[in-house]
């Protein structure tokens, strides 16, 4: 490693060090930003859901849901674990990112002359424009995703949007909330000037976002599928 990215590691663990302790003395200030934030962008999500399964036509394949059209397993977990496990990753990697173009390459520049400092502003400046695509990707195609099982399923049981949207509250809601964990504190870093303190913000976000996905999908294989029950009067002729 040589002398100059010997200083910007050292120097971002030191940030990090001092981000840690710093928010040890208030966690709940920070974690509560952070969630507030997150809870939003999950609500502006469900409804973007809403609009567009309105929007998209059905498939008539018939769906297959654990607990409703086959008895729920344990295997069923794993599908949605990994799903989310790739959100939560394209998260937490466009945190690191905001950290690189806003912490450490302003610092890897200034140890460097020339082209090679000409280099180091662009990445930086290229990091940052990564981050704002991540976002808008992950954002956007979870929203055409969610809101074409939505459409599915709203037309095969023969229910409402709101009431597939109002089904789903009780794991989507802290799900979504976990996944956009990162993104909430890269936006209010960022927002600060504070990007020396996102790689802190990665690994607790991803940390706490762990245990309510596992949580979350218990939630959808076990306890979402007798909601749809109650909600789905035709809902018994539904066995394959």
């Amino acid at each position: 490693m040589s002398a100059a990215n010997q200083h910007v590691f050292s120097h971002g663990m030191r940030d990090t060090r001092a981000t840690l302790e710093m928010w040890s003395a208030r966690p709940w200030h920070v974690l509560g930003a952070w969630a507030a934030l997150s809870l939003a962008i999950a609500l502006a999500l469900l409804a973007a859901t809403w609009v567009v399964a309105g929007l998209l036509t059905p498939d008539l394949t018939p769906v297959h849901i654990a607990g409703l059209t086959y008895p729920s397993s344990p295997d069923d977990l794993l599908p949605i674990l990994w799903r989310n496990s790739l959100v939560l990753a394209l998260h937490g990697t466009a945190c690191i990112a905001g950290f690189i173009a806003g912490a450490s390459m302003p610092i890897a520049a200034a140890e460097r002359t020339g082209l090679s400092r000409w280099i180091h502003v662009k990445a930086g400046e290229f990091a940052i424009l990564f981050v704002c695509a991540v976002t808008l990707f992950s954002l956007s195609t979870q929203a055409l995703y969610l809101g074409f099982q939505g459409s599915t399923i709203a037309y095969q049981l023969q229910i409402t949007r709101f009431e597939l949207i109002l089904s789903v509250l009780p794991h989507a809601l802290p799900e979504l909330t976990a996944l956009f964990l990162p993104l909430a504190a890269w936006l209010i870093a960022s927002r600060r000037g504070e990007w020396n303190q996102l790689l802190a913000a990665t690994f607790i976000t991803v940390l706490l976002a762990i245990p309510v996905l596992l949580v979350a999908a218990t939630i959808e294989v076990y306890v979402w599928p007798q909601i749809l029950e109650v909600l789905s009067p035709g809902l018994r002729p539904l066995t394959f």
